[in-house]
C-alpha cells in the first residue's frame, strides 16, 4: 500500500471541501486524489491491490450522525448514506414493507462486513473484474483509460452481457443497487452548491467510449441518503451465485409488484451480475402490466429482459440463467403472502 495522508471531516462541509479542494477533473476515480472512507470494506481492499492510490482518504464517519437514520413516514422512506447495512437488512418495517430491501443486503458479503458497510458505500463499491483487479495486466480501460480491455478475449465467465461497450465488459457487482433501482428510488447527493437529488438509475453511467468514468458524482460530491416512495411488500430479491455465502451474483433480480385481484397493476424489475450497471428491465415490466399472472407470462418476461443481451467465450451461460432467475423470482413475488 502507498503511503496517503488521513483527515477526519467533523462536518459534512468539512469532509465536502477536503474532497473537492483535491479532486480533478482529468482523474478517473481509480486515481483521484482524495477518497472518502466510511466503512472502507471497498476501498481499503484497492488500496492494497495498488488499484486505487489516493493522496488523502477524508474519513466521514462522524457525519453519520446525521446520515444514517432510517425513516418510515407515511408512504415514504428515507436512508441515510451512511446507515450500516446489516441495521437496515434488520430493520422490521423494512423488513415488512421492503422486503427487496432486506433481503438484497443480507445476501450480500458476510455478517462481519455487514456490520461495517454503509449503504453510500456499498452502490460505490467497484467492479470485481479480475484485470481491474490485478495491476499486472495492463490493459484495462476503467484502471488504465485507453489501454484496452483484457476481458474481451480474456476468461470472461463473471463478465456482462447487458450494457457492454466496445471498451468495457465489466460486471457492476452490487446488490442493493438493484432493489433501489426497481423501485424507481432517487439518490441524495450533497456537495460545494448544497443538496442535490437525482434518480438512482441515473447514478451509474454505462461504460460507453470512457470506462474509467463510473458515475454521475461531481468531484467533492458525497451521496448523503436515498428516498423511496410508496410501500412495496409484495418484493423479492432472488440471487443465484456459485456458492450460497460470500459471493457474488452471477445472475439477479429484483422484483416489486402491485397486484390486485389476480391482475399485475405495476411491476418494477431490476437485474444484477448481468450488467455493467444497475439494469432495469423495462421492456419485460411493460409485457406484465395488465396481465394475469401464469408461468407462459412468466417466460416472456424473462425472454424481454435479455434480449438486447450479448454473451462472449465464457459468459454466454448467464444469459439463460438470467432468464430463469427473473421467471423463478416472478413466480415467489406473485405468490408470497403479504
Amino acid at each position: 500500500m502507498r503511503s496517503f495522508s488521513y483527515q477526519r471531516a467533523a462536518d459534512a462541509g468539512a469532509a465536502v471541501s477536503a474532497l473537492a479542494s483535491s479532486a480533478s477533473d482529468n482523474n478517473p476515480l481509480t486515481l483521484a486524489t482524495a477518497q472518502p472512507l466510511a466503512g472502507g470494506t471497498t476501498l481499503i481492499d484497492l488500496m492494497k491491490l495498488d488499484v486505487m492510490r489516493p493522496a488523502t482518504v477524508v474519513d466521514i464517519n462522524a457525519l453519520a450522525r446525521s446520515w444514517s437514520a432510517i425513516d418510515l413516514g407515511g408512504d415514504n422512506l428515507r436512508l441515510g448514506a451512511l446507515a450500516k447495512m446489516s441495521d437496515v437488512a434488520a430493520n422490521p418495517e423494512i423488513q415488512r414493507n421492503y422486503p427487496i430491501i432486506a433481503n438484497s443486503l443480507k445476501l450480500a458479503a458476510s455478517p462481519q462486513l455487514r456490520n461495517m458497510a454503509t449503504l453510500g458505500g456499498n452502490v460505490m463499491q467497484r467492479t470485481r473484474c479480475s484485470y481491474f483487479r490485478d495491476i499486472s495486466y495492463e490493459n484495462c480501460n476503467k484502471r488504465n483509460p485507453g489501454s484496452g480491455c483484457a476481458a474481451m478475449d480474456g476468461f470472461n465467465r463473471m463478465h456482462a452481457v447487458l450494457g457492454t461497450s466496445d471498451q468495457c465488459i465489466a460486471t457492476y457487482p452490487g446488490d442493493f443497487a438493484q432493489a433501489l433501482v426497481a423501485l424507481d428510488a432517487t439518490v441524495e447527493i450533497t456537495g460545494k452548491s448544497g443538496t442535490r437529488s437525482l434518480p438512482f438509475a441515473q447514478l451509474h453511467k454505462p461504460p460507453g467510449n470512457s470506462p474509467e468514468i463510473e458515475t454521475t458524482l461531481q468531484p467533492g460530491e458525497l451521496i448523503s441518503a436515498f428516498a423511496i416512495s410508496g410501500r412495496w411488500p409484495r418484493s423479492v430479491y432472488l440471487k443465484a451465485r456459485d456458492r450460497q455465502s460470500y459471493e457474488f451474483a452471477l445472475s439477479s433480480a429484483a422484483i416489486a409488484l402491485d397486484v390486485q385481484d389476480g391482475v399485475i397493476r405495476d411491476a418494477r424489475i431490476a437485474l444484477g451480475g448481468v450488467a455493467t450497471v444497475p439494469w432495469r428491465a423495462r421492456e419485460a415490466e411493460a409485457l406484465l402490466k395488465g396481465q394475469q399472472f401464469d408461468d407462459s407470462l412468466a417466460r416472456h418476461a424473462a425472454d424481454a429482459a435479455f434480449a438486447d443481451a450479448k454473451g462472449r467465450r465464457h459468459n454466454t451461460y448467464k444469459i439463460a440463467l438470467g432468464r430463469r432467475v427473473v421467471a423463478r423470482a416472478l413466480q415467489q413475488a406473485v405468490t408470497m403472502e403479504i
